[in-house]
């Protein structure tokens, strides 16, 4: 018997514990709950600048714990959110980071990783297709 006994569940605990784990070795820190507040933000900014239909796209991609938490507040009535320089984006993440201390580009370029690390190429590059240019030129190149 599993952690909750549902396997779905569990396999999506392991799957959003090993994306955490490796947010928390891209931000050399042991603190799960501010990889956890890392990556709520990033994909939250990530979220809302996109169009609804790519939003959705993106959203079927993640793991099921992990894809709640990408819902979570969402109201795509005013959606997207035109963003059009790294700075505009860093404050969203900053403020939605808060009051952990985590520079919000350092965490953006870890969640980036993270995603290329564990989302299949196809679902990357359908990602990447939406980004505007300024958050492509920060995405790693591996």
């Amino acid at each position: 018997m599993g952690m909750t006994g549902l396997r779905s569940f569990d396999q999506s605990l392991v799957t959003t514990k090993q994306w955490l784990k490796d947010l928390m070795a891209e931000l050399s820190t042991d603190d799960e709950e501010l990889a956890y507040h890392a990556i709520r933000a990033v994909l939250h900014a990530l979220r809302d600048r996109m169009r609804i239909d790519d939003a959705v796209e993106f959203g079927a991609q993640l793991p099921m714990l992990l894809r709640g938490v990408y819902y979570e507040g969402w109201d795509p009535s005013d959606k997207p959110e035109k963003i059009r320089n790294l700075e505009l984006f860093y404050e969203k993440v900053d403020k939605e980071l808060r009051p952990r201390d985590v520079n919000p580009q350092r965490a953006c370029i870890g969640v980036f990783r993270v995603l290329e690390n564990h989302m299949s190429p196809g679902a990357i590059n359908d990602l990447k297709s939406t980004l505007p240019h300024v958050l492509k030129e920060i995405w790693p190149v591996e």
